[in-house]
């Protein structure tokens, strides 16, 4: 069972449970929750087996960003070795935190919009965590009661904006800039985040191939850091920064152009298909 946010027919959107196997996705409203997923990663439990609740064909319904407005959505920069030398950048001794704006979120589907701000629109692949339980200096060894599941992030950049400054938050924050989803899956469905194959492919093309393994701070230590500093909340996001093969990092630089599909592959996950338009 996987969290989605989906609507059928043009209708709101709403909470839904996605069985894969089965191609459904079981319409959560049914068991008293409201307009969104909030509710059930704040620790309000399902009430019962997803398949008993009136179940909708996944052909049939369109999936939306799981999350559309979560409180924060902490991004990490320079966290994979192989990113940090292709940037040029030394590792940095602690995480690199920014933020991406909620505003910028889309989901599954939804264009990438190139805004006419930047010459350099650039895609990172990223593995994502929502928290469940917030807390405040929290301990790395406690990080799994706090974790309530993983999502894939698209942290689309525009590195021209980015380097004008030293704030990355708004060049990674137009409106389209935070494609997520296509769901949340449970953590007790992910039995080690640490060792998950991560990719992006533009029109087929396998631009960025690794693995999570190669994280420099893993999930443990983000909740550690962050969490020193301000209290998580249930709901925030962490998204844990992307592998060698960006678009800034190649010879010649491969800038995201209208007409490209960005696909983004975590094993276990799924995948997340963008296609790309300009303003």
């Amino acid at each position: 069972m996987r969290l989605v946010t989906f609507s059928v027919a043009g209708g709101p959107p709403r909470p839904g449970a996605l069985i894969v196997d089965a191609g459904l996705v079981a319409d959560l409203t049914a068991a008293g929750y409201t307009d969104s997923l909030e509710a059930i990663i704040a620790g309000i439990p399902l009430a019962g087996r997803p398949e008993a609740y009136p179940c909708h064909k996944l052909k049939d319904v369109r999936l939306h960003a799981p999350l559309s407005n979560p409180p924060r959505i902490f991004a990490i920069g320079l966290n994979y070795r192989d990113h940090a030398a292709e940037s040029k950048m030394a590792l940095p001794p602690v995480p690199v935190v920014f933020f991406k704006m909620p505003a910028a979120i889309i989901g599954p589907g939804e264009s990438i919009v190139l805004p006419r701000d930047t010459a350099e629109p650039d895609y990172e692949a990223e593995l994502a965590f929502v928290i469940g339980k917030g807390g405040y200096r929290i301990p790395a060894s406690e990080w799994r009661s706090h974790v309530y599941g993983y999502t894939i992030i698209n942290d689309v950049s525009a590195r021209d904006v980015q380097r004008a400054t030293s704030q990355w938050s708004l060049a990674k924050s137009f409106p389209t800039f935070c494609p997520m989803g296509p769901a949340i899956v449970p953590a007790a469905q992910v039995s080690d985040p640490h060792e998950l194959d991560i990719s992006l492919s533009i029109n087929g093309e396998v631009l960025q191939s690794s693995n999570t393994r190669q994280l420099v701070f893993k999930v443990p230590d983000l909740i550690a850091y962050i969490s020193s500093i301000t209290p998580l909340l249930p709901g925030d996001i962490v998204s844990t920064g992307t592998p060698g093969g960006v678009g800034m990092g190649r010879n010649p630089q491969r800038w995201l152009r209208p007409g490209d599909t960005v696909t983004v592959t975590l094993q276990g996950l799924g995948s997340l298909v963008n296609p790309v338009v300009a303003e």
